[in-house]
């Protein structure tokens, strides 16, 4: 935020802004009102090293168009999550291919004005138990990769055929990883057996595969509160906190 104000600044100075529009932009710096619907809070990234990211669960694709544009508008960029089928009808009526990242696993749908994420060298692995656990995994995998982070994945090594992931594992470590995000559904076993093997944080990630009793998710997330080994776990289908935790983390690793 202190570079960015520098820069606004020296633009005022010498005639790229005038005052009113440095003024807008200095305001800008807490949140962005979009109509009467949301306030964006286009500099979370730089407060809390957290982007931001437009739910569109529980939004019209009208209302998320609106704060898409105004994250575009301050930051030239935004990340919209949970993006149904008429939130993406709606958002490619209104934005050209070349500007789209649409990631169809995650349901995570990106634009751009040209902005590119700035690396940080950092890198994360994320781990799925099954085939039907990646959706989530890649919700975390989007948002790793916003926050500059290089990310190594290795989908389907679950517990019930253990030997698929010990070379993954080998893998993670001669990439120097600095955090690991385990995805699992059923049981959810996974991310303990990962942090045993391990020597970075492990943050476990519950998926609403499994059914009957324990099914949803349910089982697995208790599972992951009990785990023997030292995992941080999150919420049920949270992809995108895992990823921003891991990433986190990792980019704090990097840091000079």
């Amino acid at each position: 935020m202190n570079m960015e104000l520098k820069n606004i600044l020296k633009d005022l100075l010498e005639g790229r802004l005038d005052i009113d529009e440095a003024t807008s932009k200095v305001m800008s710096f807490g949140y962005i009102p979009v109509m009467d619907i949301a306030k964006a809070d286009t500099h979370r990234i730089h407060r809390t090293g957290y982007p931001e990211a437009i739910l569109a669960e529980g939004k019209t694709p009208q209302d998320t168009l609106a704060i898409v544009r105004s994250h575009l508008e301050s930051c030239g960029r935004a990340l919209i999550t949970r993006v149904s089928d008429s939130h993406l009808e709606y958002l490619n009526e209104n934005f050209s291919s070349e500007l789209v990242d649409w990631h169809p696993r995650a349901r995570s749908y990106i634009v751009s004005t040209g902005k590119e994420i700035k690396k940080t060298g950092s890198k994360i692995g994320i781990i799925s138990g099954g085939t039907a656990d990646i959706g989530v995994a890649e919700e975390a995998y989007v948002v790793a990769r916003e926050m500059g982070c290089d990310v190594l994945k290795a989908y389907d090594v679950g517990v019930a055929g253990i030997h698929r992931l010990y070379p993954e594992i080998s893998k993670l470590k001669q990439n120097n990883v600095k955090a690991v995000v385990v995805a699992a559904g059923r049981e959810g076993t996974l991310p303990a057996v990962v942090s045993g093997l391990i020597d970075v944080p492990v943050i476990g990630l519950p998926v609403s595969t499994g059914y009957g009793a324990g099914g949803n998710g349910e089982a697995a997330l208790l599972s992951m509160l009990q785990s023997c080994s030292i995992i941080a776990v999150v919420n049920i289908d949270a992809g995108f906190v895992a990823g921003a935790i891991a990433a986190r983390i990792a980019n704090i690793a990097v840091e000079p």
